[in-house]
């Protein structure tokens, strides 16, 4: 298991290297969104602001985090929400097109695997003891 996670951790964190050095370096140029759609809506308001500078440095380092068995749990903390975002994208502005795309898929199965794998460790995030037992019902 641990072999096919250290496998799992390097290709998720390869893929977000590659896609934010790919926008960074302008190494290919995104095709367009349709004229007048949401999507295009979406990225004239974002396009400006430097927010995809923000996003493209979190797949980065996420990338890399990832990549590196040590960190690969902080690397899916700071991926988890731009995969999630993607996949809103997918959802809410291009009315599904490109959510069932290879690429999107295998990216979603790899950090849905490394999740599952290292399941007891993020455990803790999801129990709240805050508070529980520090006060007295009378």
């Amino acid at each position: 298991m641990k072999l096919a996670s250290n496998i799992a951790g390097g290709l998720l964190g390869l893929l977000f290297i590659v896609f934010s050095l790919v926008y960074f370096f302008k190494l290919m140029a995104m095709p367009p969104p349709p004229p007048g759609s949401a999507a295009e809506h979406f990225f004239m308001a974002v396009g400006p602001t430097g927010y995809m500078n923000f996003i493209k440095s979190c797949e980065l380092l996420g990338g890399i985090l990832c990549a590196i068995p040590l960190t690969r749990n902080f690397g899916l903390l700071l991926l988890g929400p731009v995969i999630v975002n993607i996949l809103a994208f997918h959802i809410f502005l291009t009315q599904g097109a490109g959510l069932f795309d290879p690429m999107l898929i295998l990216i979603c199965l790899l950090a849905a695997f490394l999740l599952w794998s290292d399941r007891k460790k993020f455990a803790g995030l999801l129990n709240c003891t805050c508070g529980h037992g520090s006060h007295k019902h009378s």
